[in-house]
């Protein structure tokens, strides 16, 4: 999902709603983040935004090719429930500051683990 960051390293925001068909409020809202966060151009930039963005692209990076695309991937993001995270979804955790759990749990599903 490196189409998303621009040579600067910085995510575009816009770029990414526009990719998953949301408006700038929906992905705020994805990735636990204030809508005033995404609509202000200097706040987009800032570190804490730039990274919920980034941690969310990557766990969607991560599962797009056996989730079957992005949208699809996005659909698991936000809606399936991880029972071995308590039964929250990846959005959750993500919204959470939570990643990292998330990250750990593909690792393990990716090293054949069982889900």
């Amino acid at each position: 999902m490196t189409h998303f960051i621009d040579k600067g390293g910085i995510v575009d925001v816009e770029r990414v709603a526009d990719a998953f068909r949301m408006t700038k409020g929906q992905l705020a809202e994805t990735a636990g983040l204030g809508t005033a966060t995404i609509s202000k151009s200097e706040r987009r930039s800032a570190p804490r935004t730039q990274a919920r963005v980034r941690e969310m692209l990557e766990i969607l990076s991560r599962i797009r090719e056996w989730a079957g695309g992005e949208t699809q991937a996005m659909a698991w993001y936000r809606a399936q429930p991880i029972p071995a995270l308590d039964g929250r979804t990846a959005e959750a955790l993500v919204k959470a500051g939570e990643a990292g759990a998330v990250r750990d749990y593909l690792d393990h599903l990716a090293l054949g683990g069982f889900a």
